[in-house]
């Protein structure tokens, strides 16, 4: 029986083009019904057709990713289906971007070294960038915090159109839910003001 090559492909959502990569798969011969194709996150290795790849692939075969970060993000999880795709299953893995990351091309004992240091510093880059991507909106909200920007509803204050309604309503000529409607406060917030309003004249 031949060997049979397959591709694996993964996008992170239903939203992005899987046409570079099925490019990529074409080129190197794979046929259609031999390509798996995930539309996921990349965060471990549940994914559907990849574990469907894993079941069909046998010893001999030759399994292609177009990058390493399309395989998966995790480094200590590349790692281990690496491990168990080329030594437990006997197969091969070509990343078609990184020529280094092709175990066909290796046959004495230094093969294995190389790919192995190369796949250790190209899985701890992919775990880094992910980890980058997290921290980003994080990183940004502090440094907007230290610019004095601040987020969520603007603390309400103390206006003079708030004073103009304040005076109606204590003389009662208006009602406290007309004067809310005015001043355009919860009721909340309207007590809380006139709290500190009051407050303030108490204390001049």
């Amino acid at each position: 029986m031949n060997n049979r090559k397959f591709g694996y492909i993964r996008v992170s959502s239903r939203d992005q083009n899987e046409a570079r990569q099925l490019q990529s798969m074409k080129e190197v011969g794979i046929t259609d019904r031999d390509i798996f194709i995930d539309k996921q996150s990349g965060k471990d290795f549940n994914r559907e057709q990849y574990q469907s790849l894993k079941h069909h692939l046998r010893a001999g075969d030759i399994l292609y990713i177009h990058t390493l970060d399309r395989f998966g993000r995790n480094k200590e999880e590349i790692l281990y289906e690496w491990t168990d795709i080329t030594k437990n299953i006997k197969a091969d893995i070509v990343v078609l971007d990184m020529p280094l990351l092709d175990t066909t091309k290796y046959q004495d004992s230094l093969g294995p070294f190389i790919s192995d240091l190369v796949l250790q510093i190209l899985s701890w880059l992919a775990e880094e960038e992910r980890e980058r991507i997290k921290k980003r909106p994080r990183e940004g909200i502090g440094v907007a915090l230290q610019n004095g920007i601040k987020f969520g509803r603007p603390k309400a204050e103390i206006t003079d159109a708030f004073i103009t309604v304040y005076k109606d309503w204590k003389a009662e000529r208006i009602t406290a839910t007309e004067a809310m409607s005015r001043a355009e406060l919860k009721r909340t917030t309207f007590y809380k003001l006139v709290k500190e309003y009051e407050e303030h004249l108490a204390n001049r």
